[in-house]
C-alpha cells in the first residue's frame, strides 16, 4: 500500500515538474520569437525600402560616354546600392512581356527611353533625401527626368513607425504575461508543497533553508525550459534563413547569441523570483490558512 503510494506521490511530482517545464518553454519560446521579430524589424524594413527605384531617364541625345560615366557616378555614390543600366529596347521588351503583346507593332516605334534604376541603401530612403539626389541627378543636360515612387515611400515610411511602434508595445505587454504564466506555474508547483514548507517551519527551519532546495530546483526546471525555448528558436531561425536567404537573418551571431542569453537569463530569473516569492507566501501563511 506504502509502495503504491509513493509510486503514486512520485508521479504526482514527476507530472507537476513536466508541467513547470512545458510551461516555462512556451512561454520563453514566443517571448523569444518575438525578441526576434524586434531584433529584425530593421532589417525586414530595410529590405523593402531597398526594392524601391529611382528611375533615371535618359535624353536620346545623350552620349555612350555621358550615360556610362553617370552610371559610374551613382554606383558609386554613398546613397546607392546598385544601379543598372536599361536600354529603351531592354524596356520595351519588359513592357511587351507585362501586357502581354508587342506594343511597338501598334506604334510602329519604340516611345520608350533609355534608363538608369538606382536602387538606393534604406537609411537614403526618405522622402527628403530622395528629394535632395532627384534634385542633384537633374542638373545633368542630358537627363530628362528623374522618377520615384513618393507616395508609396511616405507610405512604407510612416506603416514602419507605426509597426515599430506597436511591436514594442506589444513585446513589453508579451513579458508581462510571460512573466504572469510561468509565476503561476511555478506558484502551482510549490502550493503542492505548502504542508512541507509548514512542518519543516515548525521543527525550527529557517526561512532561508526551507526555500533553498525550492528555489534550485526551479531554477533547474527554468534551465531546462529555456534550453528547449532556445532549441525551438534556433529551428525557427535555421528554418528561416534557408526559406529567406536574402534577409540574411544569421549574418549576426553575436545579436543571436544576445537573444539566446536574454531567453536563458529570463527562464532563470522568473523562476528564481517566482520561486522565493511563492515560498516566502506559504512561510507566512498560519497553519489554518493553508487549507484555504
Amino acid at each position: 500500500m506504502a509502495s503504491s503510494f509513493e509510486k503514486y506521490q512520485k508521479r504526482r511530482l514527476l507530472s507537476s515538474y513536466l508541467s513547470v517545464v512545458i510551461s516555462v518553454s512556451l512561454v520563453l519560446f514566443l517571448l523569444g520569437l518575438l525578441g526576434l521579430l524586434v531584433l529584425n524589424s530593421k532589417k525586414v524594413a530595410d529590405h523593402f525600402k531597398e526594392k524601391i527605384a529611382l528611375t533615371v531617364f535618359l535624353k536620346d541625345t545623350a552620349k555612350q560616354v555621358e550615360i556610362d560615366q553617370l552610371q559610374q557616378s551613382l554606383a558609386l555614390a554613398e546613397y546607392t546600392k546598385s544601379a543598372t543600366f536599361v536600354s529603351k529596347e531592354q524596356a520595351a521588351e519588359e513592357h511587351s512581356a507585362t501586357i502581354g503583346e508587342n506594343f511597338m507593332e501598334f506604334l510602329g516605334y519604340n516611345p520608350l527611353q533609355n534608363s538608369i534604376d538606382v536602387y538606393l541603401l534604406a537609411d537614403f530612403v526618405s522622402p527628403t533625401k530622395l528629394e535632395e539626389i532627384q534634385n542633384e541627378i537633374q542638373t545633368k543636360d542630358f537627363v530628362d527626368d528623374v522618377v520615384y515612387d513618393r507616395p508609396l515611400i511616405v507610405l512604407l515610411n510612416d506603416n514602419i513607425k507605426k509597426i515599430s511602434f506597436w511591436v514594442l508595445i506589444i513585446s513589453a505587454v508579451f513579458l508581462f504575461i510571460a512573466v504572469l504564466l510561468i509565476n503561476s506555474s511555478i506558484r502551482l508547483s510549490v502550493y503542492a508543497k505548502r504542508f512541507t514548507i509548514k512542518t519543516m517551519q515548525m521543527v525550527g527551519a529557517t526561512k532561508g533553508f526551507i526555500r533553498r532546495p525550492f528555489i534550485w530546483r526551479s531554477i533547474k526546471l527554468g534551465i531546462v525550459g529555456a534550453l528547449l525555448a532556445i532549441l525551438g528558436i534556433a529551428a525557427i531561425l535555421y528554418y528561416l534563413d534557408h526559406t529567406f536567404p536574402q534577409m540574411r537573418f544569421m549574418e549576426d551571431p553575436l545579436l543571436i547569441g544576445g537573444l539566446f542569453l536574454f531567453v536563458f537569463l529570463m527562464g532563470v530569473l522568473i523562476s528564481w523570483l517566482s520561486t522565493f516569492f511563492a515560498t516566502q507566501r506559504f512561510l507566512n501563511l498560519r497553519t489554518d490558512e493553508l487549507y484555504y
